[in-house]
């Protein structure tokens, strides 16, 4: 197999088996980083605010409420695949930034902090072992799959802070997709907010969580623009990791039990809603969005 599929230029094939065209086509196979060697780390904002309100980290708590997660996953028919766990990785749990599924295989990503990096060769060698298509390796800088999103057949986007993600590393992907055909959105935010995923999510097709408030109003103007419509949360439901959803297709979508406004918007909409109690987890600086990545979804184009 050959380490990288992308063809120069373009027209790079689809595999059967793997990617997805989309954040919302229904959810067949998800990979999902390993909680055995989770703990919060201070180089985490989120991590340090939650210690500094008086939380503690719990590590039976934190088993239990993945348990719970998977078991959600399970219940909606997904195929889950958990990463190998590694020592010296504190955060591969969070499956999401190490990698990212593309409709034309995975890219390797590049993390920001130390205590990361090594997190690559994890997803790398995982990869390879399930005869998953690589379609290419950043080498411009670092970006973390948190910042990235296939928003729907042909419209991508990605985000940078200049911290997790940097402008020349998310460009090189532009370049990529582009060549493709697609179209790619680049948005510069304020590091404060750690990663897109923070801000913003989809939860079905032309349906997304947005804090407006958070984000600049191109962002909101250009899903307008490309009829997605916007479910807007508050800044403190935010900051509690509220917009960190994954969609499952099929007008279901996973929320975490601490969303309850957003949970009750989706009913609204007529959505079910699945909503595993992850709390402990997500105070350490990412939830169920986080902890995933999709590796199949069903088409929609």
């Amino acid at each position: 197999m050959h380490l990288r599929t992308r063809i120069e230029g373009g027209g790079t094939p689809r595999p059967e088996q793997w990617g997805i065209d989309s954040e919302y086509g229904r959810l067949r196979e998800l990979l999902v980083g390993p909680i055995d060697n989770y703990r919060w780390t201070p180089g985490n904002a989120v991590a340090q605010r939650s210690e500094r309100v008086g939380l503690r980290f719990d590590a039976e708590t934190v088993k239990r409420q993945y348990g719970e997660m998977i078991a959600a996953y399970q219940q909606a028919g997904v195929n889950v695949h958990i990463l190998p766990a590694e020592d010296g990785l504190p955060y591969q749990v969070y499956a999401r930034d190490s990698s990212v599924m593309t409709p034309w295989g995975a890219i390797i990503m590049q993390l920001e902090k130390a205590y990361r990096r090594g997190e690559y060769a994890a997803v790398l060698r995982f990869y390879l072992d399930q005869g998953i298509p690589i379609y290419d390796m950043v080498s411009a800088g670092n970006v973390e799959g948190g910042d990235f999103m296939v928003l729907k057949p042909g419209v991508a986007i990605c985000g940078y802070s200049g911290e997790r993600s940097v402008a020349p590393a998310v460009n090189q992907i532009k370049g990529w997709f582009e060549a493709e055909g697609w179209e790619f959105m680049t948005y510069a935010f304020d590091p404060h907010f750690l990663h897109l995923d923070v801000q913003m999510g989809m939860i079905a097709e032309n349906l997304a969580v947005v804090c407006v408030e958070a984000v600049e109003p191109e962002l909101v103007d250009w899903l307008t623009a490309r009829g997605i419509r916007i479910i807007d949360i508050s800044y403190g439901e935010t900051m509690n990791m509220g917009t960190n959803i994954v969609a499952l297709g099929d007008e279901r979508v996973l929320i975490p039990a601490a969303g309850k406004s957003l949970i009750e918007k989706c009913r609204a909409e007529g959505l079910e809603v699945f909503d595993p109690d992850v709390a402990m987890i997500a105070a350490g600086g990412g939830s169920v969005h986080c902890m995933c990545q999709a590796l199949k979804r069903d088409s929609v184009e």
